[in-house]
C-alpha cells in the first residue's frame, strides 16, 4: 500500500549558516557601525541583541532575508515581543520544528473532508498518509500544498 509522511522540519546546517551570514552582514552595514548588535543560535532559538527596538526590527528583516536565500521558509519562525531593559533590547525568535497536535488535527480534518480513499494518521510530530492508489496520494499532496496551515510542510518517505 503506497504511503508518504507529512513533516515540518528545518535544515539545521542551513539555519546556522543563515544566522552566521546575518551576523556578518550587521558587522559590515553602515547603520550598525559601532553598535553592539548580534544574533545567537542555540538549539531552535535565535536571540537578537541590539541597543534599541528599531535595530531589532532591522535585524529581523536581515535574518528573514538570509533564511529565504538559504531556501528556509520563514513561516516556521515565531518571533516574541522585544524586551527592552536599560540600554539593551532583546528579542527571541523560535524556529518551529514538527507539526503541533492542533495543526495536525486540522490537516487530518481537511484531508478527510476531501472524501478520498486515503487514510491519514498522526504519528508524533508527523502525519502518515496511505492509500490504495498513487494518484490519490499525489492529489493529497497537491491539496496540502495549496492549503494554508501556518507552517511549511514537506513530503517525505514516499513508498510504493
Amino acid at each position: 500500500m503506497p504511503s508518504f509522511d507529512v513533516i515540518s522540519e528545518v535544515d539545521q546546517h542551513e539555519l546556522s549558516n543563515a544566522v552566521d551570514q546575518a551576523n556578518r552582514e550587521i558587522g559590515t552595514r553602515f547603520d550598525f557601525k559601532g553598535v553592539d548588535a548580534s544574533f545567537a543560535l542555540k538549539d531552535n532559538l535565535i536571540t537578537l541583541n541590539a541597543q534599541v527596538d528599531f535595530q531589532l526590527q532591522q535585524m529581523l528583516e536581515i535574518l528573514k532575508g538570509r533564511l529565504v536565500k538559504r531556501q528556509i521558509d520563514i513561516t516556521c519562525l515565531k518571533a516574541d515581543e522585544p524586551e527592552i531593559v536599560g540600554q539593551r533590547a532583546t528579542q527571541k525568535v523560535t524556529v518551529i520544528q514538527g507539526i503541533e497536535a492542533d495543526i495536525a488535527r486540522k490537516i487530518v480534518k481537511h484531508v478527510k473532508d476531501l472524501k478520498m480513499k486515503v487514510q491519514i494518521a498522526i504519528q508524533g510530530e508527523k502525519l502518515r498518509v496511505s492509500g490504495a492508489k498513487r494518484d490519490d496520494l499525489q492529489k493529497v499532496i497537491a491539496v496540502l500544498r495549496a492549503g494554508e496551515f501556518g507552517l511549511p510542510l514537506q513530503y517525505d518517505n514516499f513508498r510504493d
